[in-house]
């Protein structure tokens, strides 16, 4: 019995882990138990604690996460939700749901577009310096 089926979760049970210390969320309808990976997520905790206890799909896919970044979440997943509540347009469903919800996903994709354009600075500087310390090296 060492390979059982996931379990089967609605979005009541997955908004009851939305806490740093206690980190759910959905994405393509699987659900995911992200607190052991907060400290190491390269985005920064604050993204996983915005789309905590909801669906993140499209806050997942806007950042266009690696193939390292999914096998991670896959060793993650705790169960799938319940198909029924599986929205068909995570957008839509975020929008209709709550207003709580919307203001989170609108806040998480702000936070995560600063991050990805701060990440993109950060690596454009990084190999400006390489390149002028190799330059000044060569003389």
């Amino acid at each position: 019995m060492s390979e059982e089926q996931p379990a089967t979760l609605s979005f009541a049970q997955v908004k009851e882990h939305d806490k740093v210390d206690d980190l759910w969320m959905v994405i393509h309808g699987k659900v995911y138990d992200v607190t052991k990976f907060v400290d190491e997520h390269p985005g920064g905790e604050e993204v996983l604690i915005d789309t905590a206890g909801i669906d993140a799909t499209d806050a997942f896919e806007d950042v266009g996460h690696s193939d390292e970044a999914r096998d991670i979440l896959n060793k993650l997943h705790v169960g799938d939700l319940d198909p029924s509540e599986v929205p068909k347009n995570s957008k839509k469903f975020a929008a209709t749901s709550t207003s709580t919800s919307t203001s989170s996903e609108s806040s998480s994709f702000s936070i995560i577009a600063i991050i990805a354009a701060l990440v993109g600075i950060g690596y454009y500087g990084y190999l400006q310096y390489s390149k002028s310390t190799s330059a000044g090296n060569s003389d």
